[in-house]
């Protein structure tokens, strides 16, 4: 069995399929799906899912692409949801400096107050770092106070930052780009310890290979696992169990056994 922490399921892409990949999802081995938010729009179709599907987990967050001018107006949903709602963790957060960095001061405000949430609320934090990584590691170093947990996502850093993020008692997120010919990301994973690592896909975004181009979808996360064991030299049911385990562990899921249900 496989976990895909990071989906993003509610997205216009599969308005007219999601079913039908969720049932695909099924069949290849995946246990459970982890959903991040993004900002107030996909709150309700998110956790319309995670009602639906019992397998399918809620995040709850404000991601740094959308932190704008009502930036607080929408911390403060993020805020009165947690309150009110399960979530497996407070999610997607953090750092985006290759798209935009008008509101830098405003992402990284947002990005401390989510995980000062994160804290009270006993959550893992889901971290968006790009172009971001050594900030975003520096401003998770300065707030760990020994309770604070979660994950990098879509990690494609160097194996200085990897050991950095470890040391932490942080998990990395491993996507498609890791079976890119030409991302750079194998090396380093190819170094890093199982015991460290989550599975994702990111869908409908980056597909791996051979799909890369192509819609992602929960049941890629198969290719992921079968190029991780490549560089490993692992067994693919080594993998799967590792990273199921760091998940299951991560974000306080059921047993492996009553995931799927």
């Amino acid at each position: 069995m496989l976990i895909d922490t990071h989906a993003h399921i509610y997205s216009a892409d599969f308005t007219n399929d999601l079913d039908e990949m969720l049932l695909r999802a099924s069949q290849a081995g995946i246990g459970a799906v982890c959903m991040p938010n993004i900002d107030h729009e996909s709150i309700e179709p998110m956790l319309a899912i995670a009602k639906k599907y019992s397998w399918c987990h809620a995040m709850m967050g404000l991601h740094p692409c959308h932190v704008k001018e009502n930036y607080k107006e929408e911390l403060a949903l993020v805020e009165a949801y947690l309150s009110k709602e399960t979530f497996c963790a407070v999610g997607e957060i953090g750092i985006d400096l290759y798209w935009d960095k008008t509101h830098a001061e405003e992402q990284m405000e947002a990005f401390r107050f989510q995980i000062a949430l994160a804290k009270e609320a006993g959550l893992p934090i889901v971290i968006h770092s790009r172009d971001s990584l050594d900030q975003t590691i520096q401003t998770v170093q300065d707030m760990q106070d020994g309770s604070l947990r979660g994950v990098f996502h879509c990690f494609n850093g160097m194996e200085d930052q990897a050991h950095r993020i470890i040391d932490l008692g942080f998990f990395m997120g491993i996507g498609g780009v890791l079976t890119y010919k030409n991302a750079g990301v194998d090396k380093v994973v190819a170094n890093l310890p199982l015991e460290s690592l989550v599975l994702e896909t990111d869908a409908p975004y980056l597909s791996p290979v051979p799909y890369r181009g192509k819609r992602n979808e929960c049941a890629y996360v198969v290719g992921v696992a079968e190029k991780l064991a490549i560089l490993k030299e692992a067994s693919l049911s080594d993998v799967a169990a590792i990273t199921t385990k760091n998940a299951i562990s991560l974000f306080g899921l059921n047993a492996a056994g009553d995931l799927n249900q």
